[in-house]
């Protein structure tokens, strides 16, 4: 079974919390389960992770090189200035897609740009929690 990793950015441990009238009541405890359940029917194996740190997140990306045939990645406000992370996922090979909970071109402008997206193989944004299970659900099909 192949693994996929769900690599979560700063605030979203705060999900269903916090600014609930952007980014829903749903918590990241309820994207886990749906994720992993959906992954079980697609014959993947799903490991969520979260960090407010970007260190962190980038040594779980290094990790993820010999643990995962793919990675799906919402890497919250880092999105918009981190080329660390970009160069991090630029050393993982397997797929890349690139999930946002809101729609991020109808926001500030400062959230317009994002480094992830350089590397990803897909961006999902604007589709609530329900991107991450689509964002599965493509990383099953390209991983087939």
């Amino acid at each position: 079974m192949k693994t996929v990793h769900i690599v979560n950015g700063p605030n979203l441990n705060l999900l269903g919390m916090r600014q609930p009238e952007i980014y829903g009541r749903d918590t990241l405890e309820d994207v886990r389960i749906a994720c992993e359940q959906l992954g079980q029917l697609l014959g993947l194996k799903v490991e969520l992770f979260q960090s407010n740190h970007e260190g962190v997140i980038i040594d779980q990306i290094h990790a993820a090189r010999h643990s995962a045939a793919g990675i799906i990645i919402n890497p919250g406000a880092f999105t918009h200035t981190s080329i660390a992370i970009h160069d991090a996922l630029n050393t993982f090979d397997g797929p890349v897609i690139e999930v946002h909970i809101s729609n991020i071109h109808k926001r500030e402008s400062f959230r317009h740009h994002s480094y992830v997206s350089l590397r990803a193989d897909g961006v999902i944004a604007g589709l609530g929690v329900e991107g991450y299970q689509l964002a599965v659900r493509r990383l099953a099909s390209l991983l087939s």
